[in-house]
């Protein structure tokens, strides 16, 4: 998933961004950022970080992000 995707269905990023990062407060964000790096700016701020550890907690979301997207159309029964 790139920073595209997420601006792109910024409402269902959200939720997923409110879960993973819950002092984020997506109410004060109703279109997304114009970069992943004003986000992981505004990640470090509530959650206590340096710019370059929200970065990475984002890469790490977004890559969990693409495996779930890939595996969506497997379905085991």
């Amino acid at each position: 998933m790139t920073w595209i995707d997420i601006a792109q269905n910024w409402p269902v990023a959200q939720a997923r961004l409110e879960t993973r990062f819950p002092l984020l407060d997506c109410d004060a964000l109703p279109f997304p950022p114009d970069s992943i790096t004003s986000l992981a700016r505004r990640l470090a701020a509530k959650h206590d970080l340096t710019p370059l550890e929200a970065r990475e907690e984002l890469a790490d979301w977004l890559f969990i992000a693409t495996l779930a997207r890939q595996t969506e159309p497997i379905r085991l029964h």
